[in-house]
């Protein structure tokens, strides 16, 4: 059967259209594994002492990241608690981790309401904090989850929904992975050391 003209074009871009579509799927997966940066922390806040830190400055260190807010009722203290268990249980080598804790709630959480509040748990956990968009980008970085909710009860009429994840990033600030809520200090001293022997 002979194919008429017009049914030679159809076929022409019936056949241009599949191998479009075959080249698109293959460069979206070539993208999926080139263009899809690692995951670095990366910040620059004020601690609770009033200095400017940047990620770069702890360059050489294990660092462990929390976000959360002062007034927050059991998530953010709960963790805090863990974090200090864990750095007790690192010994010597707690010189070699950071741990941080960084504010969702700039509006409050000033450095002088963060060194009320963070030094309280450990020495060592350094409180974070900034303008509301320094914080916004911080939070984009880190693909973390925060929001304002309006709450009577609690102070100032509001408190903040947030992810609730303890990070750990390796001592070139790459990310190695996140404790959910609620993981036991044992558990996350035991992972981190492992990772520590590497």
């Amino acid at each position: 059967m002979r194919l008429s003209a017009f049914q030679k074009v159809l076929w022409g871009f019936a056949t241009i259209a599949v191998i479009g579509f075959v080249w698109l799927q293959i460069s979206v997966r070539n993208d999926q594994r080139t263009d899809d940066p690692a995951f670095h922390a990366d910040f620059e806040l004020t601690d609770h002492q009033g200095v400017v830190q940047t990620d770069e400055d702890f360059a050489g260190r294990w660092m462990l990241v929390f976000f959360g807010f002062a007034n927050c009722p059991d998530v953010c203290p709960t963790t805090l608690a863990e974090v200090a268990t864990v750095m007790d249980g690192l010994g010597p080598d707690a010189a070699h981790v950071q741990p941080f804790f960084i504010t969702i709630d700039p509006e409050r959480d000033t450095p002088e309401q963060l060194a009320e509040f963070v030094p309280a748990f450990d020495a060592n956990i350094i409180g974070l904090t900034g303008t509301p968009d320094q914080i916004k980008r911080t939070s984009e970085t880190f693909r973390i989850y925060y929001e304002k909710i309006e709450e009577a009860a609690s102070p100032d009429g509001y408190t903040m929904g947030h992810s609730s994840q303890l990070f750990l990033f390796d001592p070139q600030g790459g990310y190695v992975g996140a404790w959910a809520y609620g993981t036991p200090a044992e558990q996350i001293l035991s992972d981190l050391k492992g990772r520590m022997s590497i």
